[in-house]
């Protein structure tokens, strides 16, 4: 008799055993499989992209060309403003030298400031003329300080924006002779301390 081929059969105690899931539990959900980042994720424990750099200073927006400054008014150098400062000629000088203080504190720069006497000069050019008179002129140049001069030789100073005259002598006539030209010499204050007798005499009685 022909043999029947037959596909054998695998007795179940051979398939090993069958697991079955506990009881309970469930079957672990699967992980993602993580995929490319970004360039906007930063990774964890890195800090992500800073900000955007600024554009080069061609690119970036031209402010708006500034209006032309407008010319400063002109002094008007025939007519400085004019002070008096009420002082006998004994003490003209330490009236001259006060308004110079509040002068310098009020913000004025040293070499704005020219004092003139019509007496006896101020210590100080006293002191630089015994140096000799050209180093004393040259300080009057080189304008970084007060200059104390001479009223007899005001022709010789160069006109400063303020000029203050101590009127510390007893010749009127010097005084009449200084005032004028010391007014001409201030571009923008002149102050005079003096009786204001002479002074009025002088300059008009509306000082």
């Amino acid at each position: 008799m022909p043999l029947i081929s037959e596909e054998p059969q695998i007795p179940e105690s051979a398939q090993g055993p069958r697991v079955t899931p506990a009881t309970g539990r469930t079957a672990p959900t699967p992980r993602p499989v993580p995929g490319p980042r970004s360039a906007a994720t930063p990774r964890p424990g890195r800090p992500g992209p800073g900000p955007a750099r600024p554009a080069p200073p061609a690119q970036r927006a031209q402010p708006a060309p500034a209006a032309p400054a407008r010319p400063l008014p002109t002094e008007n150098r025939s007519a400085p403003q004019v002070q008096l400062i009420p002082a006998p000629a004994a003490g003209a000088l330490d009236a001259a030298e006060e308004a110079v203080d509040l002068l310098l504190e009020s913000g004025r720069a040293p070499g704005d400031i020219l004092v003139l006497t019509t007496g006896e000069q101020h210590p100080w050019a006293v002191h630089e003329l015994s140096f000799g008179d050209a180093a004393y002129w040259a300080q009057q140049d080189a304008g970084d300080d007060v200059f104390f001069a001479d009223a007899s030789a005001v022709d010789r100073a160069k006109p400063r924006p303020v000029v203050v005259v101590a009127a510390n002598g007893d010749a009127g006539d010097t005084v009449a002779r200084a005032l004028p030209v010391a007014r001409d010499r201030a571009a923008a204050l002149l102050i005079v301390c003096g009786d204001p007798q002479t002074v009025n005499s002088v300059l008009g009685a509306g000082v």
